[in-house]
């Protein structure tokens, strides 16, 4: 089977941005020096299904040096940089993905990395886990398991467990505090505010800004806002993570009021319609919507299209919407992942930490599925250890160990 990609002859660009990532990638190092000698994967077929960019193209080697058949395709349609896939396609890997997808050849990729027939999935947002269940649930029988990197799939899969249809096992690699920490805090923290500002060239600073959702994601995105000089009003569901906010310096208060007097608003609730009509129609002029949670559903586009009497693209990834009143309402990449859609996603060395957790799922999987029910696992607390372990190590960082005596000390308190 032939990949699928927009052009074989960009690769040589991709593959220098692949050889850069590497360079801050120490634990995946590692784990590929490991490996690509021991080969655990031989003759396993895999499917990865996330934003490809060159982080996601290492692991992607990283899983065929370990003796695997992969296959990889875009999670969202504008994440996928078409000078990467073809790297990773000129190296053996099979990529049914390129930029800015239509609805329909986003589903025709899922359908042709899915025809590899896998035996274990590494899933972005669930929707690999939904065909599997749906319409190609005639490749159930060769599935040993998998995992899910965000938030968004593992909401889904907890769903389909809960109701007693998930077919095989899932780790939740999301839930992972090593991940959820460093990957949603400091990487969407950093790489949502990257997306916007090189989208957008405006300051951060003196603007107030609009944070819907206080989860780790949001945590991130608010504690680089107020870095940046910002005012920042947190809108939250859930009374706790409310009281949080203030705590940590905060404003709260509901988007209806919110939106009176936010400039920059960021969705980050892994909910739908978050930001709709009665909140635009109160926004000031020059306001500017960016989502990053994992689909383009936090802001209701129907209602934003509706609303308007006429709309353009001013500026590459930036769509003006003008009101009656001749207010204007800027909407970003669409409404999609404005970290990836508008940028490079999360900073190399996060994702380090988080895609060795993911190599690490999938030989969790690979060695432990027999004894596994169809249930969503938390990633093993040891093997999150050892990747910050590991982390320490390539930074030069050493920490301390428990002696004997402390050790008992602590087993009898």
């Amino acid at each position: 089977m032939e990949s699928m990609i927009r052009d074989i002859k960009l690769a040589p660009q991709g593959h220098e941005k692949i050889n850069w990532v590497k360079n801050f990638m120490p634990v995946l190092n590692i784990l590929n020096d490991d490996l690509s000698k021991t080969k655990p994967l031989r003759g396993k077929n895999i499917v990865v299904t996330m934003h490809l960019e060159a982080k996601t193209a290492y692991l992607a080697l990283v899983l065929k040096n370990a003796g695997a058949n992969v296959a990889v395709t875009g999670s969202n349609p504008l994440s996928t940089q078409d000078d990467v896939a073809a790297a990773l396609a000129e190296q053996g890997v099979k990529v049914f993905a390129w930029y800015n997808t239509t609805e329909a050849e986003y589903e025709q990729f899922l359908h042709k990395a899915l025809d590899t027939k896998p035996d274990i999935i590494v899933d972005d947002g669930g929707d690999l886990v939904s065909l599997l269940h749906g319409e190609r649930s005639e490749l159930l029988p060769n599935i040993l398991g998998g995992s899910e990197e965000t938030t968004t799939g593992v909401i889904r899969l907890r769903g389909l467990a809960a109701e007693g249809n998930l077919k095989f096992p899932m780790i939740a690699v999301n839930d992972a505090y090593c991940k959820y920490l460093f990957d949603n805090r400091y990487g969407t923290g950093q790489s949502t505010w990257d997306g916007i500002m090189r989208t957008t060239n405006l300051t951060v600073a003196g603007k107030v800004v609009v944070v819907a959702g206080y989860g780790w994601c949001g945590k991130g995105v608010a504690m680089r806002a107020k870095g940046l000089g910002a005012n920042v009003i947190i809108t939250e569901v859930d009374p706790i993570k409310a009281i949080e906010a203030v705590f940590d310096g905060f404003r709260v208060m509901t988007m209806e009021d919110a939106a009176k007097e936010g400039d920059i608003f960021v969705t980050l609730t892994g909910c739908k319609h978050v930001i709709c009509r009665e909140h635009m129609a109160v926004m000031k002029t020059g306001a500017v919507l960016a989502n990053a949670g994992h689909f383009d559903l936090e802001i209701n586009k129907e209602d934003l299209n509706e609303m308007a009497i006429s709309k353009q693209i001013v500026r590459k990834n930036i769509e003006e919407f003008v009101m009656n009143d001749g207010r204007k309402i800027y909407l970003l990449a669409e409404g999609r992942l404005v970290n990836l859609a508008a940028g490079d996603g999360h900073p190399t060395e996060i994702m380090d930490l988080s895609f060795a957790m993911q190599a690490l799922a999938v030989l969790h999987i690979l060695e432990h599925h027999k004894e596994m029910e169809n249930q969503v696992f938390n990633f093993p607390e040891e093997v999150s250890t050892k990747v910050a372990l590991l982390k320490l190590t390539a930074m030069g960082l050493k920490i301390d160990s428990l002696t004997a005596e402390q050790k008992k000390y602590l087993m009898q308190a």
